[in-house]
């Protein structure tokens, strides 16, 4: 067992209320893709409500703003399913969606095996590369850092 499993917080301000016919398509497309995640080889936990997805769950107290956290063994295994079949698909068609943003929308960190982020840590942690850029508390794909006690990525 690995001492640290890596968390990652994707959010997105949505152009169209969920229940409209412009977003059909990403919401159909929900349940299949989470389904995909859960069985993915190594994911751990994702944030979900009753449902089984996070819909009705906010980022930074915005109404148009969703979000999709997750833990998974390493960014190995998070970009595997990232890049692959039906999540690939939908990612392409991502400004269809959502609107386009210049600030950091994205950020992964590692956590102790076993611990499940929160929405709010999950705040604090996007605040904080969004000021500092990507750090070891902090990071993005594009600037990995690996699991304290690693070394180098």
């Amino acid at each position: 067992m690995t001492a640290y499993e890596l968390a990652q917080v994707n959010t997105a301000r949505l152009k169209h209320p969920l229940d409209s016919a412009e977003l059909k398509d990403f919401v159909d497309n929900l349940d299949p893709v989470n389904a995909v995640a859960d069985a993915a080889d190594g994911f751990v936990w994702r944030l979900q409500d009753e449902t089984g997805n996070a819909t009705d769950m906010r980022v930074f107290g915005d109404d148009t703003m969703m979000v999709n956290m997750s833990v998974w063994r390493d960014t190995n295994a998070l970009t595997a399913f990232m890049y692959q079949g039906m999540h690939r698909e939908l990612l392409a068609r991502r400004y269809e969606f959502f609107e386009r943003v210049k600030e950091v929308m994205t950020t992964m960190w590692w956590v102790p095996a076993g611990h499940r982020p929160t929405v709010r840590e999950a705040e604090e942690r996007l605040l904080h590369v969004r000021e500092h850029g990507p750090t070891q508390y902090a990071f993005t794909l594009r600037t990995p850092f690996p699991p304290p006690g690693a070394g180098a990525a």
